[in-house]
């Protein structure tokens, strides 16, 4: 699963890798949690197309929900089951988006304790999560729109952390998933492990536990056996 992460990248880094036509203006996220608002990446409603950078709020909420309250339990859905749970499917079909990232967190049981762990590329660049995006309005709270984060089996070299892991996207790959002329077939492919020699994995401080910390104090690593993996 994944049920947090960070985007700590400056936002021109954003803009080039996401092919924006202007610069975000965002501020650094050190442990971003279920029902924040944080920016996503979709195909842009305006004449001239091209993508557009909005910020949505972290647990899908479907089109046909009675209550918000379903969103939180909605922050990740199943890779395998994606195209048919009624929850997702629509937006699997007409709503795909980008979630850029940085890292993702993952507790690694170690005797009674749990231990945060940072999950990064190798190179500890920028990437995407494939995400699905929804449009939500009920009576007087007005329009709301919200996203999912899909994710699927994990790589080898951190299933021993957690056998799920959210589907991280090729650069090659951004502009097919936002197509919205892909079919399923297609678009199944890409909900795959992600290369595991480009991961990497370190024990990061027990901060990151309280959703109220966000800071670059999450980050900092934890001296412990075998904590860079």
């Amino acid at each position: 699963m994944c049920g947090r992460y960070s985007l700590t990248t400056p936002p021109e880094a954003v803009r080039r890798l996401f092919a924006l036509t202007t610069t975000p203006n965002f501020p650094a996220r050190y442990n971003i949690a279920p029902t924040q608002s944080v920016p996503v990446v979709r195909p842009s409603d305006a004449s001239g197309g091209g993508r557009e950078l909005a910020m949505l709020r972290w647990g899908l909420v479907p089109s046909w929900a009675s209550e918000l309250s379903i969103g939180a339990k909605m922050i990740n859905a199943r890779a395998e089951t994606v195209s048919e749970k009624p929850a997702f499917r629509a937006a699997f079909r007409h709503r795909r988006c980008l979630v850029p990232a940085d890292g993702f967190y993952e507790w690694q049981v170690e005797g009674k304790n749990k231990q945060p762990m940072r999950i990064t590329l190798s190179d500890g660049g920028l990437f995407a999560f494939a995400g699905l995006w929804e449009r939500w309005t009920k009576g007087l709270e007005g329009r709301l729109e919200t996203f999912t984060i899909i994710t699927t089996d994990a790589s080898s070299s951190i299933a021993h952390i957690h056998e799920r892991m959210p589907v991280m996207l090729e650069r090659e790959d951004h502009e097919k998933w936002l197509d919205p002329r892909a079919g399923a077939d297609d678009l199944k492919g890409l909900l795959r492990p992600f290369p595991p020699e480009r991961l990497k994995a370190v024990a990061v401080s027990t901060r990151v536990n309280n959703v109220r910390h966000d800071d670059p104090a999450c980050l900092e690593p934890f001296a412990m056996q075998g904590a860079l993996l």
